[in-house]
């Protein structure tokens, strides 16, 4: 039989007792896989621990949220031997596994997964830490990380919302910034930038229409707001149309992104759903193609460039 690990977020939103579950483990039997599970404990755990798989193995499955698969493509980036990870999603908004075609059914997930198709997948960096789908900063950013885990235990993605309320203030924070994209140098205001490789974020599909995640480029979003009234405005905007041809929003896909601020951000970037802890005012963002992922057959035409 195959070998598979699947490491498993415990305190992610849908994870209750699944590897007791004999149907969980008669579908992984079904396609000749012999699984084990490890549980996090702890930030950072799926990185080490799936440093330290043998080489042997032929599937790591994350199991949790958009964090939890940051942290398991983190720890398979800084292998010799890459490993073929996959995605089941157990969090609370799960933008990556949406966009792959996954719901809410875990059982059905781990079905179209296994019948999937293996495909290199973009993934990209800011400062060398590498984030899935999305780096963004501005304010109210920090609601994907500091909601309280009791709120989004009990209320869901609403928990987001609750939290976001509590902060809303009519001034939104601008930075002054320079970058160089594609060996040109810019400067502009910013009071939020977003780099994506994902047509999903924050829970709200087609933000790009016609993403693909192995044209080895990605997204920047670049706007500036001055108040809360224009900043909700820009975002209803977001929703119903492409973010690429929204007034007031600056657009580039690259492959590279060098940016400064020149006014200390007062926020953290967040990254997949988790702050990045890093007080430089310059960043670099690039994009590697050398991970490889199970995916459900679902958008596979949709999201990649060469279908083989």
């Amino acid at each position: 039989m195959r070998k598979c690990v699947i490491i498993m977020n415990p305190e992610s939103g849908k994870v209750k007792n699944i590897g007791g579950k004999r149907n969980f483990y008669d579908i992984l039997r079904k396609y000749d896989y012999d699984a084990e599970i490890k549980y996090t404990t702890k930030a950072k755990d799926a990185t080490n621990i799936v440093k330290e798989l043998p080489n042997d193995i032929d599937l790591v499955i994350s199991a949790g949220g958009d964090g939890t698969l940051n942290e398991v493509v983190t720890g398979n980036l800084a292998r010799t031997k890459k490993l073929t990870i996959a995605n089941l999603p157990m969090g609370t908004t799960n933008d990556v596994a949406s966009m792959y075609g996954l719901n809410s059914n875990y059982l059905n997930n781990l079905e179209l997964l296994l019948t999937g198709k293996v495909k290199n997948v973009d993934i990209c960096y800011v400062n060398e830490t590498p984030f899935v789908y999305v780096a963004c900063l501005g304010d109210y950013i920090d609601m994907a990380y500091n909601t309280p885990r009791e709120l989004k235990k009990k209320y869901g993605k609403i928990a987001y919302i609750i939290y976001g309320l509590k902060q809303l203030r009519n001034k939104i924070n601008s930075y002054n910034i320079k970058y160089k994209i594609d060996n040109k140098e810019y400067t502009s205001k910013a009071s939020f930038i977003f780099i994506t490789n994902s047509s999903r974020v924050a829970g709200v599909n087609d933000i790009y229409y016609n993403i693909k995640l192995d044209d080895k480029k990605f997204e920047v979003a670049i706007a500036d707001v001055e108040n809360k009234k224009e900043m909700l405005k820009l975002f209803v905007k977001i929703f119903n149309m492409d973010i690429k041809d929204v007034p007031g929003i600056t657009y580039y896909q690259t492959d590279n992104f060098e940016l400064e601020f020149l006014d200390p951000p007062k926020t953290s970037w967040c990254i997949d759903g988790e702050e990045l802890q890093d007080n430089s005012v310059k960043f670099n963002f690039k994009v590697d193609n050398s991970i490889k992922m199970l995916l459900p057959k679902t958008n596979i035409k949709r999201l990649f460039t060469e279908d083989e």
